[in-house]
């Protein structure tokens, strides 16, 4: 995982994605975040604080592990990758007191983009 080394919540997402997945992270903070990004191919509206790179795929920002579990066991065709733009409350690494805003796990790749997995917010 390539993070900012100013940014806590990448740790917590860190944490939440070597406990869903029994895989050890490990973060790199040696290079800048927006040539990552831009060698990965990480669209710009899809970024956000942290990038991973897992079994050939590109992991950015919070997306729960589950999707990344679903993912690896699946291997869809035509994605690169998923995402979460931003950096919604409630999300793994974001947890704010059990407020939740909707976010969307968004797959992206040569075969474009689609909706993976949505998660409500709270009322």
């Amino acid at each position: 995982m390539f993070r900012d080394p100013q940014c806590g919540c990448c740790e917590e997402w860190a944490k939440h994605v070597n406990a869903g997945l029994s895989h050890e992270v490990a973060v790199r903070e040696d290079r800048p975040m927006t040539e990552v990004k831009t060698e990965l191919g990480v669209p710009d509206d899809l970024s956000s604080c942290h990038t991973m790179e897992v079994a050939g795929y590109v992991i950015e920002g919070h997306v729960p592990a589950r999707e990344i579990a679903r993912l690896l066991d699946e291997r869809p065709q035509g994605i690169a990758g998923l995402a979460v733009a931003g950096m919604p409350l409630g999300s793994p690494g974001m947890e704010a007191g059990g407020r939740v805003q909707p976010y969307q796990v968004i797959a992206f790749g040569p075969a474009g983009r689609s909706v993976y997995a949505s998660y409500p917010g709270s009322q």
